[in-house]
């Protein structure tokens, strides 16, 4: 049989037909390995990105995660040389943002700034309509956030004893508020109120921006509010901290004390981090996750987590999503120990 790579007979029709068949069975096969004619793809994952991106917030405006994200989204809009667009998709403790994010087209153009009840949902939640663990994948663990209690001015307590003390002696009168139920805010609330013995009635809203809002109009009274989004009421007095919620006391307050003085092993804060769809490409992943660490070494976006109480972290994805398995298990028991429950 004539080899086809070499010059056919010019009156050779048949030989010409078959040669032309033979080759584009190699092209067809080639596309379905993904050979060298798969180009597109590849030029996709390298050319990222070619229009704007979409950072869902899984809650509401106003709040800590709000607070962060957006010094996020201004270093990444500066280095993709494209907007990154927040968007706020509040409700069911972050459930209705992360379920938009992981039923989005998996191109990198989709985008989830999320907290640490993305693993506390997976025990709170009898039903959701997405599995964390398998519909999202991780791609940079941003930073740990600080906790602290703070109370409105007319809370008669000035120290956390005198707020134990008054909490005991006004059982369920003092109301705390929460960025929604199985949030971490709120489950340091039943932390304390289980470890402290005392009675607390829980208020929950959709997201830490609401319920500042009514804290700092006195609809509240107390909350367990991350640093970020809150100390600027702290600094302004019109909010009073009694204590960091965190294991130790933070250098931003070295003169408040942590719960943990007062209630020995209580601890709980947070942290905030990227997920995109799962079946996002690997390349993308791994570009977004690239930028990020990036934004993460600039000195005017450390300074200013700090000064909001954030730590810089910063992760590969594996590091994030070996992360994020440890905390589903972590946050596991404590919802099974609470008893919590939100459907």
């Amino acid at each position: 049989m004539a080899d086809c790579r070499t010059p056919p007979r010019p009156l050779d029709t048949v030989h010409r037909r078959r040669c032309l068949q033979r080759l584009a069975g190699w092209s067809a096969a080639s596309l379905l390995a993904g050979g060298p004619l798969a180009l597109p793809r590849a030029a996709h994952a390298q050319d990222y990105p070619v229009k704007p991106i979409r950072l869902i917030v899984p809650f509401a405006p106003g709040g800590s995660s709000d607070t962060v994200s957006r010094l996020v989204a201004q270093k990444l809009s500066a280095a993709f040389g494209q907007q990154v667009v927040l968007e706020n998709r509040a409700g069911a403790g972050g459930n209705i943002g992360m379920d938009a994010v992981a039923k989005a087209a998996p191109d990198g153009y989709t985008l989830l700034f999320a907290a640490g009840s993305a693993a506390i949902n997976v025990s709170l939640y009898d039903k959701m309509s997405f599995d964390p663990l398998k519909d999202l994948v991780p791609v940079s663990h941003v930073c740990n956030v600080n906790g602290i209690l703070v109370v409105h001015p007319s809370v008669p307590a000035r120290t956390l004893k005198e707020f134990i003390d008054l909490a005991r002696s006004r059982p369920d009168a003092i109301n705390y508020a929460s960025a929604g139920s199985g949030t971490v805010v709120h489950l340091a609330g039943e932390m304390f109120k289980s470890m402290a013995r005392v009675n607390l009635t829980h208020v929950p809203y959709k997201g830490s921006g609401p319920a500042l809002s009514d804290l700092l109009g006195g609809q509240v009274q107390a909350m367990f509010a991350n640093m970020p989004g809150t100390m600027q009421h702290v600094k302004a007095d019109k909010l009073r901290v009694l204590a960091v919620t965190g294991a130790r006391r933070s250098p931003l307050l070295p003169d408040v004390p942590a719960v943990s003085e007062l209630v020995p092993g209580y601890a709980a804060s947070t942290w905030f981090g990227v997920f995109a769809p799962a079946g996002t490409p690997a390349a993308i992943v791994t570009r977004i996750n690239a930028e990020i660490g990036k934004a993460l070494t600039a000195p005017d976006l450390l300074a200013t987590l700090r000064a909001e109480g954030a730590e810089p972290v910063g992760s590969s994805a594996e590091q994030f999503a070996q992360f994020f398995r440890e905390e589903v298990s972590r946050w596991g028991a404590v919802v099974r120990a609470s008893g919590a429950r939100a459907n």
